[in-house]
């Protein structure tokens, strides 16, 4: 796998198999203005609620805004725990790690502070679980859309998977209840032939088997051409120039957590966690004389030279959900360990 920096409004670095991900822009805005707490009169008392109100939604963002452009200057870890959790912190730790062994002009832009823009609150009724999301653009690049999910993590709203998109497929328009509140569905509902909860382990069979089990449920997008090509590679080239074998296995995500949104269409919006290993074997032939040496960022990682070095790989995805099709429409990895 190789890594590359993430344009500076992600403030990541990120490492994948597959090349670029497919972006995408969201049409739907989702989340409407619920009561910011007053006691409403006649017929407003029977309107719906959200999970949270859009001016509190506000304030957790406005608090991870500024705490995120603090710890990234600092590289402050503990920090950074305060305000983000789940597979986005697991994620987000390792580049810490790594900021180190970028080039000055990327450590520079890296600790450099960004805001998020032309906000929209993807806000669910309360009651279909505890997460709201937010779409906004950053002042880096107005182009640039990312779309935040917030969730509870020890009694305490914290960012918990974060999905940047350039240009490429937009979201399909969600579906909006009464009072302007998003549709929030179990991660296990079934729409064709795969639940939310499915489309991870069926996305990590193409790099495991070139997707002969789970993966077949999968229509051809870009992320899926990608992990694709990419199996076909370590299964016929290997790595070490043809020296070793690769291989990847999947492995549970640090948080598997699955958010799913109702669409207009009837279908299902999922965002999902996924994580896999890639193996790098010498083949024996090669064992007696030679041994695999770390890159820069393997060793910064763990690895030290050896027979085989593993990669450990935390990511998260988008997925279209349909009855005609399953459809993968981006994906984001993060190297977080190497042994």
């Amino acid at each position: 796998m190789t890594s590359r920096p993430r344009p500076p409004y992600g403030r990541r670095l990120t490492a994948t198999a597959l090349g670029m991900a497919t972006a995408l822009t969201l049409t739907a805005c989702g989340g409407g203005k619920a009561s910011d707490g007053a006691n409403g009169e006649g017929s407003a008392s029977a309107a719906p609620q959200g999970v949270v109100t859009e001016k509190a939604a506000a304030a957790v963002m406005d608090k991870y805004e500024k705490v995120n452009n603090k710890a990234n200057a600092a590289l402050d870890e503990k920090l950074l725990g305060t305000v983000e959790g789940g597979q986005v912190y697991a994620m987000d730790k390792a580049t810490y790690t790594l900021v180190p062994t970028f080039s000055a002009k990327d450590r520079k832009a890296y600790g450099k502070p960004f805001s998020y823009q032309d906000r929209q609150y993807v806000i669910p009724e309360k009651g279909t679980g505890d997460w709201f999301a937010v779409r906004a653009s950053s002042s880096e690049n107005a182009k640039s859309s990312v779309l935040l999910v917030f969730d509870k993590v020890d009694g305490t709203y914290k960012m918990v998977l974060s999905l940047w998109a350039d240009s490429g497929e937009p979201f399909p328009e969600l579906a909006v209840g009464q009072g302007g509140l998003a549709q929030a569905v179990s991660a296990d509902t079934k729409v064709g032939k795969l639940a939310p909860s499915d489309v991870a382990t069926a996305y990590e069979d193409l790099l495991a088997t070139g997707g002969t089990k789970e993966g077949k449920s999968l229509a051809s997008t870009e992320p899926v051409k990608n992990a694709l090509k990419t199996y076909k590679k370590s299964s016929t080239e290997g790595g070490a120039d043809g020296a070793a074998t690769e291989k990847f296995f999947t492995k549970p995500p640090a948080d598997p957590s699955v958010y799913a949104l109702r669409t207009a269409d009837g279908g299902i919006l999922a965002l999902f966690a996924a994580s896999h290993t890639q193996e790098t074997l010498l083949k024996p032939a090669y064992r007696s004389n030679a041994s695999l040496v770390p890159s820069d960022e393997q060793a910064a990682l763990g690895a030290t030279r050896g027979a085989v070095i593993t990669d450990e790989f935390q990511g998260q995805g988008v997925a279209e959900l349909t009855p005609k099709a399953a459809r993968i429409t981006a994906v984001d990895f993060q190297h977080v360990d190497s042994r």
